[in-house]
């Protein structure tokens, strides 16, 4: 992996200590939108957030669980490839060797999820969970190199930082076989919309980020999200 056009006007962000704990990261495709990028109201979808709650509040009485948040998307980009997860559950456990015992008990087979990823935290920036309120991001990123991806992924968190206004970011990356090098979990400074055109309003943007991520086989499918 290689960093073309360095920008070194933004260095990396300052990280903090990586969480000790595992994640579970659970999709499930429920009552996704068709051609528009906006998730409107669904009572199948309320109906599945309200069973994901109920479980979620079952897996928080686990010893082996510190907290299951359940998410519902607000916005789904019509990009190729990307997961059409309408609601989400995120699951920390313990620490990483805990989540097998998690995954096998009784309120866990109640997820009914149309995808699961096991997962630690390897970088991070601030607190994504300090508050746990507004817009949230969980950027799926695809690599033909998943463990280079990490250093481009890098390389782009100061032109966050300063552009963006971004104060915080937890990359989950994967425990064993995925489709996706990490997932970025990132609590948003403002909406998906605005966060986006801040994005593609800058030259930088596609100078900077969208050509590492093109130089590198990367991908980056955002999907936007509520906690509930």
């Amino acid at each position: 992996m290689r960093t073309t056009n360095p920008n070194f006007e933004f260095p990396k962000a300052t990280f903090t200590e990586p969480t000790p704990y595992g994640y579970i990261y659970a999709g499930m495709i429920v009552d996704p939108p068709g051609r528009t990028p906006f998730v409107r109201g669904s009572s199948k979808r309320n109906d599945a957030l309200a069973r994901s709650k109920t479980v979620a509040r079952r897996l928080e009485e686990l010893d082996e669980v510190i907290k299951a948040t359940v998410y519902r998307a607000v916005l789904i980009p019509p990009i190729e490839g990307m997961p059409r997860f309408d609601v989400i559950v995120l699951v920390q456990t313990t620490s990483p060797e805990t989540i097998s015992e998690v995954q096998t008990s009784e309120p866990y087979e109640r997820l009914d999820a149309d995808f699961v990823m096991a997962a630690r935290n390897t970088r991070r920036i601030g607190d994504t969970e300090e508050p746990l309120s507004g817009s949230f991001l969980f950027n799926h990123f695809t690599a033909e190199d998943p463990e280079g991806a990490v250093e481009v992924w890098e390389s782009f968190t100061g032109w966050y930082t300063a552009k963006i206004g971004v104060d915080n970011s937890t990359l989950l990356q994967p425990i064993g076989e995925a489709p996706y090098a990490f997932i970025n979990y990132v609590r948003l400074p403002r909406g998906p919309i605005r966060f986006m055109l801040d994005q593609v309003a800058r030259p930088s943007f596609y100078s900077f980020v969208r050509s590492n991520l093109s130089e590198n086989g990367m991908g980056a499918l955002p999907l936007f999200c509520e906690p509930i």
